[in-house]
């Protein structure tokens, strides 16, 4: 079956998280993605045994962070450094469409691996970088990882507590994956444009650019508001009905009663406690927002007369109310939702084994994308690119492996 990207190859010449990311993208959507590795070395991320202070190798010693990042890929090593290196991939370049990359301002360009440089081969071809703080401005040079990229937009600020000024880490590597995210999307975005109107061109997304877009809402309340929202505390909710509550299994449940007027009356007939419906305490929002504390402690206590599962069946039979239990990431697997949907598949891993990943989350009625080969060993590739793709002989194979090009 045909994939939404089929026919489009992508030069990727990436290393750790957000690049990578970008390109597995592109291959899960059925572009032919070929990964450019330093010859001896590959992408670092190969060498990370660890990962939050636990062990992060998997079977054959793999890293699982690489694995992840680079599914869906070939790979091809090369000695960078040589410069009977530009040639090949200057060939490379020529029959491909796009060509990724995330190192830092300058070292493209110095390896003759420059927009201006690349565009004399192929005038078409689609440059996208991913960078930390952008393509232009005094700081445009400055290396970038993903916990930089949460702090200097914001994000490490918002999720502290109300009784600290201390920040809080969020672990997952999000600017990273968004940075990635938005470069995919730039990347699908200018392969229109090209369509439309024939023309290549760089696009560039940053951990900046792409952090200050997932916080959208929050950043226009202080354009638009002139305020900043406040962190959230469960004990200060604004809106006691869009809040969390510990149940008595020790599990939590998240209610989302935005329009908490319309719910009111139903809402006490659910948790059993119909009389608060007329107290003057609680009867609309804005008095229920000017008794939060005292609304909420008395939530609490009913919360935690129920398990989490008993209070979803209590809450079910009022169609309308939107809530969800807090789940934690050893639920998803056999979540009814994402065993239906098909958002974690099984994987035959030629190395590990059998294996389970996350899908493309995106769903085509036609052409769907998906997991058609594991991450690729370093340079396992490299002959059948430069020989199928970029017209070399075997002659010129051994040639370029006597020089130590390959």
């Amino acid at each position: 079956m045909a994939m939404p990207l089929d026919g489009l190859r992508v030069v990727d010449w990436t290393i750790f998280q957000q690049g990578p990311v970008a390109s597995a993208m592109l291959g899960d959507m059925g572009a032919e993605v070929i990964k450019i590795e330093e010859l001896g070395v590959g992408d670092p991320v190969r060498g990370i045994s660890g990962i939050a202070g636990i062990n992060a190798t998997l079977p054959g010693g793999k890293s699982y962070n690489f694995e992840v990042n680079n599914r869906n890929k070939k790979s091809v090593a090369i000695d960078m450094k040589n410069p009977q290196a530009k040639a090949v991939l200057y060939r490379l370049v020529e029959q491909s469409d796009v060509f990724v990359q995330n190192f830092r301002q300058g070292v493209p360009e110095r390896l003759g691996m420059g927009y201006d440089t690349l565009v004399n081969y192929n005038p078409k071809i689609i440059y996208a970088s991913a960078s930390g703080y952008g393509s232009e401005g005094p700081e445009s040079h400055r290396p970038s990882l993903d916990p930089v990229g949460m702090a200097r937009t914001g994000f490490l600020e918002l999720f502290g507590s109300l009784e600290s000024e201390e920040p809080r880490y969020c672990q997952g590597g999000i600017a990273d994956q968004m940075g990635a995210i938005m470069l995919a999307y730039g990347v699908m975005g200018a392969i229109v444009a090209r369509e439309r109107l024939g023309v290549g061109q760089k696009v560039d997304c940053s951990h900046m650019s792409s952090m200050m877009w997932l916080q959208s809402l929050y950043i226009h309340a202080y354009l638009l508001l002139g305020k900043k929202l406040p962190r959230f505390q469960q004990h200060k909710a604004a809106n006691p009905m869009m809040n969390f509550y510990r149940c008595q299994d020790g599990k939590w449940l998240f209610l989302s009663l935005l329009q908490q007027d319309r719910h009111w009356g139903n809402f006490c007939q659910a948790i059993g406690r119909a009389e608060m419906e007329n107290n003057p305490l609680f009867e609309t929002a804005d008095k229920r927002r000017e008794n939060r504390g005292e609304m909420i402690s008395i939530m609490d206590k009913i919360f935690a007369t129920r398990t989490c599962d008993e209070w979803i069946s209590v809450l079910q039979e009022f169609p309308d109310f939107i809530y969800e239990r807090v789940n934690s990431v050893s639920d998803l697997p056999d979540d009814p939702q994402v065993v239906a949907n098909d958002y974690i598949v099984d994987f035959s891993h030629p190395t590990i084994g059998d294996i389970k990943m996350i899908n493309v989350p995106v769903t085509f009625s036609e052409t769907p994308g998906g997991i058609r080969t594991a991450a690729p060993e370093c340079g396992q590739d490299t002959e059948e690119v430069l020989t199928e793709i970029c017209g070399y002989s075997w002659d010129d194979i051994a040639a370029l492996r006597d020089a130590e090009v390959i």
